[in-house]
Formats: C-alpha cells, structure tokens, sequence
C-alpha cells in the first residue's frame, strides 16, 4: 500500500463512528496485532493491561483482548488482521508499523491504537502528529532518532573504533530513515562504515563475512521485524568477530554490547491511555500521536568482559540498567 492510498484511506474513514463506552454487561473486545511472537513481546501485552489496570478496566468485567501475533512473519500480518476484524472489536491495538498498516487497510471503520512503529507520516498513516486526522492515533518510537544514537553510543564503549558495520532489514517500511539516520551518524563522527542489507534469515552469515572482509571492528543493527527475530544468532555471529554490536530494545539481553531504544513497556502503557480515550468517546482524528519521553540504554557488562572492553565510568553512569 502506498502513500497516496494510505493518505486517501485515512481521509475516507474520518467520519467513522465514535466508539462509545455503553452501559452493557458484556465486556469490550480489544483486538491486538503485534508483528512479534508472544515469547518475545508478552511482556509488552503485561504493560498494555497495567495501563489499563491504571485507568480502572478490569480484565474479564469490562473487556477482553483477542490476541493475534505474527511471530515475524509479515506475510501473515493481513490474514491475522482479517481473523481480527472478523471479531468485530472495538478497538484495535497494532505494533510494529507493518501491523498497523495491515489494521488499517482491513478495518478501515475500526479505531487503531499505535503501540510502537516508525513514522506514521512517513508511512502515509497520518496527515501530521498533532492532528491525525483518521482512525489512526497512539504512541511512535521514533526508530530514526534512537538510530542516529546508536554510533555515539558504541563509540563512547569502544572509542578505538574506526570502520563499523552496519546491518539493515532491506523489507522494514522505515528503512530509508533508518539509512539516512545512520549516514547522519557517520559523517557527524567521522568513521567509515560498510553497509549490508538483507532480506532473509539465510542472507546473515554471508552478510557479516562480508563486513568482517570490508575490516567492520563493530556492528550497528538498524530496526526491522527480520533482525528483531534474529537477534541472538546476529549477536553470536558478531561476537564470533570480537565486535561489539549496538542495537535496538532487548538486544542487551540477547548478548549485544549495547542497546537504546525508546522505553517500549512505557509505550505500551501509554497506549492504554489512548484506547480508555476513544472507549469513552474521543475520536482518534483528534488524539494527537505521541513521541516517546522516555529511553532506555542498557549496557551488557558480560559481554563488555568478553570483548576486553573497559566501560567508562561516564558512560556507565548513562545506563538505565547493567547486565552483569
């Protein structure tokens, strides 16, 4: 779907009809699309429900959620979301970008909650942050700008670097901000870098022997639902090349030396907020999108000891947690 499609699907479906909180016994059926497998992003769903926990909703009383998860298979993202809609919820909460965009163009009547993604804009969700102006609102997390951090950070933790590699997901929808921000990067700290970009699992290891031949000394992984669910086979190959690696959210705890990312939990929760909003009668056209305010950067102190890598102090201090 391009652009100019998504743009004139917000637009026709402006007028959709407010979904208002009745005085029924019966509960609200929630719709959940996430690109993710549950084992992955189950803890996202637990923050989700503290939102709305937070908010007063009981769980089973007043609404229930069908869960539909990809498991990362984006081919699979528009059945699931026609098995959603098929549900008639009220509601439907969508993450990555790819997820929304399904959501959208199955229930283009149906309310769609943001829970995390690129751009809306960018991607023709949306006239503009403040003013949606569709069935589309929530939360983004802002994947170019965590992006264009990434390289300070891996700097900061091994500042001998000169030549990195960069891995880039040639299917995400943002990759052409992704690849700007990275570019950014570069020419702000003046080091090489190699890209490498890849489409499927099996692309990886030939992927990373090139970087290693270019002389990659670390590895930055930009967004993309692919290298998301390949994260840790990504980390053992690098280390296998001494390089530290940075990424996105939950990389550290797969073995990266770093990871930055929007606070995803905090992003979950707020969405909570955006869905008791249009429960109780607001319309999404009017619900600006959010930005995140909160980031994470987690530093893993293992495979820093691995690397022989000595962390700064000042860079340590930065560290919203340490794996030890």
């Amino acid at each position: 779907m391009n652009r100019r499609h998504l743009l004139i699907l917000a637009g026709a479906v402006a007028f959709a009809p407010r979904v208002v909180l009745a005085q029924s016994k019966q509960p609200v059926l929630i719709g959940w699309l996430n690109t993710d497998s549950r084992e992955l992003s189950g803890h996202n769903l637990t923050a989700f429900k503290e939102g709305l926990a937070a908010l007063g909703w009981k769980e089973g009383a007043q609404y229930v959620i069908e869960e539909r998860w990809a498991n990362g298979r984006i081919d699979q993202l528009q059945p699931l979301a026609e098995e959603l809609t098929a549900k008639k919820p009220a509601i439907i909460v969508a993450a990555l970008v790819g997820a929304v965009i399904a959501a959208a163009k199955v229930a283009p009547r149906t309310p769609i909650v943001m829970a995390s993604g690129g751009d809306p804009v960018e991607q023709g969700l949306v006239k503009s942050l403040p003013r949606p102006g569709g069935i589309i609102t929530g939360v983004t997390s802002v994947a170019a700008e965590t992006t264009e951090k990434h390289l300070e950070l891996l700097l900061a933790a091994a500042p001998k670097l000169k030549r990195v590699g960069v891995l880039i997901d040639s299917t995400a929808p943002v990759r052409a901000s992704l690849m700007e921000a990275v570019r950014r990067s570069v020419a702000q700290y003046q080091v090489e870098a190699r890209f490498a970009e890849v489409a499927r699992p099996e692309e990886l290891e030939p992927a990373i022997s090139r970087l290693a031949k270019d002389g990659a000394q670390g590895l930055v992984v930009t967004g993309g639902l692919m290298l998301r669910n390949e994260k840790r086979r990504i980390v053992k190959l690098a280390l296998a090349q001494r390089w530290p690696v940075v990424a996105g959210s939950d990389w550290a705890e797969a073995g990266a030396l770093l990871s930055y990312s929007a606070d995803a939990l905090a992003n979950y929760r707020r969405a909570a907020y955006y869905v008791d909003r249009i429960l109780k009668g607001a319309k999404p056209a009017d619900l600006p999108i959010e930005q995140p305010t909160k980031f994470e950067l987690v530093i893993n102190m293992k495979t820093a000891k691995a690397l022989k890598l000595d962390i700064s102090r000042e860079l340590a201090v930065r560290a919203d947690r340490v794996i030890e």
